[in-house]
């Protein structure tokens, strides 16, 4: 439990499927990063050109899925995608065992394995408020993010033992199994039955749910802040595990454990998120996310004269445990501006932050490739000082309490 509050047996079935989905999209992703290192060689610019690849679906499919979570039972959606996940993963599986692994071949079947993470990204937020009411929104959003936060801390440390002591095949392996049961779950879900808006011309509903964020005082400055933190945390992400291997002598079990620490930070920020957003001003809660990314870029940039994975680990913790309660505290806010039948097109629109993922990774493979891992290191901790001004110059964080909730 993430509060003493008790929240309905529909969004525990919710959150459980989330836990099995961000474990099996956590599990893959590490081991598809350390496979590109340890079996395909990969360096600093390969490994940049493959997060590229794997966070492509973010900006291309976030738009389309907004549309057909305001328009389709979404539990459906979710477990289709959940279901497509789990098939790819196993096709990955045969491709390692038949020794037919390639570049081009990871990086299709993790790009459409990312497709579920998208989905479930798009659909979760918008089908939390029809699960609980408004009043237990922050604790439902704690314990989502409890769930993905404890994903974070053992799928990479749990991803890179398999990969070091059974096998790549294994980690892709278990990463289907668990997309299969977040399928299963989903389709138990009784989801309330609600009116669907009525059809407009597609170019007008997509700019609807865009104008409404850029358009608002709140959330513009959360996207904005969100676009450039994305960008560095995914430039560091593009160089680390090269720069683990190479630089701070780490084996794959180490990675993996030094990964995990950021899910360590996730969940201890997750547990304690109910009790900070009720002690402090909400707008002060969302400001900590940012200023704790940029103290932690400044820690993985000391690694560079001191290469110890103490550094690094304690970088990845404070990336867990700061951001985690901008992540709860800004999707409340959405929550509770947005008009109901706009949830999914507005939550499309913050995941198209993540946009700035294959952005941030080409930067990676493109410094990494040029100019070395140092000066990706450097960049990463100008980009995080940039979106902590972002935020801190902006309405936002002057909230003294959470908004009453919009309904239309």
């Amino acid at each position: 439990m993430v509060t003493g509050i008790r929240l309905p047996p529909p969004f525990n079935r919710l959150a459980w499927s989330n836990l099995a989905a961000q474990s099996a999209d956590q599990i893959a992703l590490a081991a598809a990063s350390i496979v590109a290192v340890l079996m395909l060689g990969a360096g600093a610019g390969e490994t940049g050109l493959l997060q590229t690849a794997l966070t492509l679906p973010f900006p291309l499919l976030a738009i389309p899925v907004g549309l057909m979570v305001d328009r389709m039972p979404r539990r459906q959606l979710m477990a289709g995608a959940e279901t497509l996940r789990a098939l790819s993963l196993l096709a990955l599986v045969a491709t390692i065992q038949l020794h037919l692994i390639s570049w081009p071949i990871l990086s299709l079947l993790g790009f459409i394995a990312v497709c579920g993470t998208v989905t479930f990204s798009v659909a979760a937020p918008a089908l939390i408020p029809s699960l609980v009411p408004p009043d237990i929104l922050p604790a439902a959003n704690a314990r989502i993010e409890l769930a993905r936060t404890t994903a974070f801390a053992l799928g990479p440390a749990l991803g890179g033992i398999v990969i070091g002591w059974i096998g790549a095949a294994t980690a892709f392996g278990l990463a289907a199994i668990l997309s299969g049961l977040a399928a299963l779950l989903l389709r138990g879900l009784r989801e309330p039955a609600r009116q669907v808006p009525s059809r407009r011309q597609l170019l007008q509903e997509i700019g609807r749910g865009i104008s409404f964020v850029f358009q608002h005082p709140l959330l513009a400055p959360v996207f904005i802040t969100q676009f450039v933190f994305n960008t560095a945390l995914f430039l560091t992400f593009a160089i680390f595990v090269p720069h683990a291997v190479y630089n701070l002598g780490l084996p794959a079990a180490g990675v993996g454990a030094t990964l995990g620490m950021l899910g360590v930070g996730m969940v201890l920020g997750a547990l304690l998120a109910p009790r900070i957003i009720g002690l402090l001003p909400f707008g002060t809660v969302i400001a900590i996310g940012p200023f704790a990314g940029f103290g932690a870029s400044i820690l993985m940039g000391l690694t560079i004269w001191w290469p110890t994975p103490l550094l690094a680990g304690a970088s990845f913790f404070l990336l867990g445990v700061g951001p985690i309660l901008w992540v709860i505290s800004t999707a409340t806010l959405r929550q509770t501006i947005t008009p109901r039948d706009l949830l999914g097109r507005v939550s499309a629109v913050n995941i198209l932050a993540y946009a700035a993922r294959p952005i941030g990774s080409a930067l990676g493979s493109l410094i990494g490739g040029l100019c070395g891992i140092e000066t990706c290191l450097l960049a990463a901790v100008a980009g995080f000082a940039l979106q902590a001004l972002v935020i801190v110059t902006s309405p936002t964080v002057r909230l003294k309490q959470q908004p009453e909730i919009t309904v239309c």
